[in-house]
């Protein structure tokens, strides 16, 4: 028997989701749901594709509770722009947990990925940073190193931010824009003096090599740490992890093999099992007790975060879309 799926477009997405305290608690649900163990989430699917400069994941899991579950393929493709094509592209797929029926094909190149991945930076933000923030930082300067500014902002809102990039026009560029979409004084400086001047710091780059230095901690500092999400890459001075007295992960499966757990291990470090955000979440792990607790939070992406934003974008969505019979 034939059934309704609606098919979205990235557009139709832009004007129906945006970076919003209802994307960060529905985030902040799924966080939740994987701290309570119900939540059957598979390992990521990843495939290295090294004779087209590309790689490609695949992410998925079932929420308790939720009316659908997503699947997520994400293809990254780093020589398109010489094509005139963009590097990120992708799809969501939203599937009826009650009959297993597509419902919806979210054809968003991406942007739903950006802003769920943002919206984990509120989360941990909102359960680790310190109650008062009044100076952000940020190690990037592309899309997602702004909107994790943005998201930080929703529940720690600070009126400076500091921004640093290996690119000084693009570090200004990024730090203009901040300063003109969040009303905020923003500007740029290097790695050391952001870490140490920042109560709130999120590192979003594809770094294969610490960033950040564990003699620049100092106390009541919060890192984010999102950069890190195939194996290799690492944005944190492992001695920088070992230092905090708090390190807290998304998924610790994922952070050992892709996240910053992975270069921590390698150098004989961080053998205990660290906790995940939800349970910090849930309370089955306290978070930050104290203001002048330094915290890290190391954030790989997981597939309940995937279902999250679907779930959320098509109760959103109203008469957005197309809808065809199959």
């Amino acid at each position: 028997m034939a059934h309704d799926i609606r098919i979205v477009t990235e557009a139709e997405l832009r004007k129906a989701v945006p970076l919003d305290h209802a994307a960060v608690d529905v985030v902040e649900r799924a966080f939740a749901a994987l701290g309570a163990g119900n939540v059957v989430m598979p390992p990521i699917l990843s495939m290295d594709l090294p004779e087209a400069n590309g790689e490609v994941d695949v992410k998925t899991a079932y929420i308790p509770g939720f009316d659908g579950f997503a699947i997520k393929v994400s293809p990254g493709f780093f020589d398109n722009p010489k094509l005139g094509l963009p590097s990120l592209n992708g799809l969501m797929i939203l599937f009826s947990s009650t009959t297993g029926l597509v419902q919806a094909v979210f054809l968003d190149n991406g942007y739903l990925t950006d802003i769920r991945t943002a919206a984990a930076g509120a989360v941990a933000a909102r359960h680790l940073a310190p109650e008062v923030v009044t100076t952000a930082g940020v190690i990037g300067t592309g899309v997602q190193a702004r909107l994790q500014i943005k998201a930080a902002h929703l529940v720690r809102p600070f009126g400076r931010v500091l921004v640093h990039g290996r690119d000084p026009d693009k570090a200004q560029a990024c730090a203009a824009d901040l300063a003109r979409d969040l009303g905020i004084e923003a500007d740029v400086t290097d790695a050391e003096a952001l870490v140490r001047n920042a109560q709130l710091v999120v590192t979003s780059t594809p770094s294969r090599g610490p960033l950040v230095r564990a003699e620049w901690l100092h106390l009541g500092l919060h890192i984010t740490a999102m950069g890190a999400d195939q194996a290799g890459k690492t944005e944190i001075d492992p001695a920088a992890l070992a230092a905090a007295d708090l390190y807290v992960c998304d998924r610790v499966s994922q952070c050992a093999v892709s996240g910053e757990l992975e270069a921590a291990r390698a150098a004989g470090l961080m053998a205990d099992t660290p906790p995940e955000l939800g349970e910090v979440i849930t309370g089955t792990h306290p978070g930050r007790t104290a203001q002048d607790q330094i915290t890290i939070c190391d954030l790989t992406g997981t597939g309940a975060q995937d279902t999250a934003i679907a779930s959320h974008a098509a109760g959103v969505l109203g008469d957005a879309g197309t809808v065809i019979r199959a």
